[in-house]
């Protein structure tokens, strides 16, 4: 086969090429029904990527540390040894932070014209387009995911966000206030605010999507003038290195865009609770969310937190079930339900329960298993055996609990870490299932009589970040969306996300918002100035 090191890779290096149907249970439009002509190769580039041993980005280069601990870094899909990184310590940590600290009151970044950031931001924008598809492949390689969706959405959809997010360097903008100041008597004030970067960013970044979440925190900090750390999961560091090298070939002064390479619960720690950091940016889940605000808390580090999500779908009786069944599959297995945003709770109207029941069950049952480099496949490798294990776990405690397995519910004879696409039935609202945040490729689906008892089910729930409405009856969702407890409420699709709306949650979902206008909000400190004349 391919996709590994060594004779794997050789095998892996010839080109073939095939005629695929790209990911048609997966992509919404316009990726449905998209044959394409895909050349399996991996790019020599690639190759001299994975090779290397890596270590944190520091002014501008890879800086191995002092007192070095090796990891290997995997491959999902085979389980073998794809590259390895060199893990910082202490001494490290400190020194990122002073080249970010150092970079930034530099002015050499904050004191060029938005113009001059703005074009800087899309040179580099320019140079990720430039190498898209080596982006992709490490991505695919280190994460596990589809080149499909790495192609799609890990590369196309941030080569979207970065030149939007460009675009704000030249728009960020203050007010004008009228002020009613009456000492001493008989004065005049003109009052106004200015938005100002933050400073020292540390942005944290999880291992389902590490380009892209990469580029949502780096983007609006820097056209804001910040200078930013990017800590990557331990598992997927290798695109957040690359895109670092060509920020720099991109004219990013040195300093400004630094990636640390270490363990979370260490080098990641100790990066939010350092004291010149002036704001931290946090994607993951709600255990570690709470640990890094109670951290930041303590030097009254500004914090935003983007967290996990138990997210429903709820369809309603005059639903269209064919759409209804493609938006769970889209919406729940993409990435094999390694989303924050995923659906994963079904609530079906009781007069269409079985039908929906049985078709999502017959498309899942046909969904193809196999690594993400192989164009065929819809279903991938977890990124981790940690986390195959953890999904497995859940299925487990579904059997116990007394769930019904429609298709699914364990491991396919392949080498890595693959959990088959399961389906659920037969549940209760108290089920573990439906309460907690598995991450993996489980769909639960139950019925509902009435909305109110559907309303109940839905809002049942200690996270808010986002849920799907599924009905052709305007009215009816109309008075719907303000009763659910969810960040971002879509309406017959479930999953897309855009760069101009707002993206965050309710509850325990987190705490702020990201895209648009929000990010910049969130990476920059509004000053008030009041001039007495």
């Amino acid at each position: 086969m391919f996709y590994g090191r060594d004779s794997q890779v050789e095998a892996s290096r010839r080109p073939y090429a095939v005629q695929v149907l790209a990911m048609a249970k997966i992509f919404p439009a316009p990726f449905q029904e998209l044959l394409v002509t895909v050349l399996i190769e991996i790019l020599p580039s690639v190759s001299a990527f994975i090779d290397r041993t890596h270590a944190s980005f520091i002014d501008g280069q890879q800086r191995h540390p002092a007192t070095a601990t090796a990891r290997d870094i995997l491959n999902p899909a085979t389980g073998e040894v794809l590259s390895r990184t060199l893990q910082a310590d202490s001494e490290q940590v400190e020194t990122i932070v002073a080249s970010s600290r150092r970079a930034f009151n530099s002015g050499v970044w904050r004191d060029l014209t938005p113009a001059e950031r703005e074009y800087a931001l899309l040179r580099f924008a320019d140079k990720v387009q430039a190498h898209s598809e080596e982006l992709a492949q490490l991505e695919t390689l280190n994460q596990g995911k589809s080149i499909h969706l790495a192609r799609a959405v890990e590369v196309g959809a941030s080569l979207n966000y970065m030149r939007y997010m460009a675009g704000w360097a030249t728009k960020i903008e203050g007010q004008t206030l009228d002020v009613s100041i009456q000492v001493p008597p008989g004065s005049r004030f003109n009052a106004y605010t200015r938005r100002e970067a933050a400073g020292v960013i540390a942005g944290i970044v999880p291992w389902n999507f590490p380009m892209m979440i990469t580029l949502w925190k780096v983007m609006p900090a820097l056209a804001c003038g910040n200078s930013i750390i990017i800590k990557p999961a331990d598992e997927t560091p290798l695109t957040a290195l690359r895109l670092a090298e060509l920020a720099i070939e991109a004219g990013i002064p040195a300093g400004i865009f630094n990636v640390l390479v270490g363990k979370g619960s260490e080098a990641g720690a100790a990066l939010v609770a350092h004291p010149q950091v002036n704001k931290v940016s946090f994607t993951g889940s709600t255990s570690v969310g709470k640990q890094v605000g109670v951290a930041a808390l303590q030097n009254m580090t500004r914090f935003t937190l983007e967290l996990g999500g138990k997210n429903p779908m709820l369809v309603l009786a005059d639903a269209d079930i064919e759409k209804a069944v493609a938006g769970a599959i889209g919406g729940g297995l993409i990435n094999q339900g390694q989303v924050c945003a995923a659906a994963s709770r079904l609530y079906v109207h009781a007069s269409r329960h079985k039908e929906f029941l049985e078709a999502l069950t017959a498309q899942v049952a046909a969904l193809k298993v196999g690594a993400g480099m192989d164009p065929y496949a819809q279903i991938n490798a977890l990124v981790s055996r940690k986390q195959q294990d953890s999904v497995l776990r859940y299925l487990d405690i579904a059997r116990q609990e007394g769930a019904q397995f429609t298709t699914g519910g364990g491991k396919p004879d392949l080498p890595g870490y693959f959990v088959q696409p399961t389906v659920l039935s037969n549940l209760q609202q108290s089920m573990t299932n439906m309460q907690e945040e598995i991450f993996g490729p489980v769909l639960s689906v139950m019925p509902f009589d009435d909305l109110d008892q559907a309303l109940e089910m839905v809002n049942d729930s200690r996270y808010g970040l986002t849920a799907s409405i599924w009905s052709n009856d305007l009215g009816r969702v109309m008075d719907l969306i303000p009763r659910i407890e969810a960040g971002t409420v879509w309406v017959n699709n479930h999953v897309p996300v855009d760069p101009n709306m707002p993206f965050g949650g309710y509850k325990q979902s987190g705490i702020g918002r990201e895209f648009g206008r929000a990010a910049i909000e969130g990476f920059t400190e509004t000053k008030s100035v009041c001039i007495a004349y």
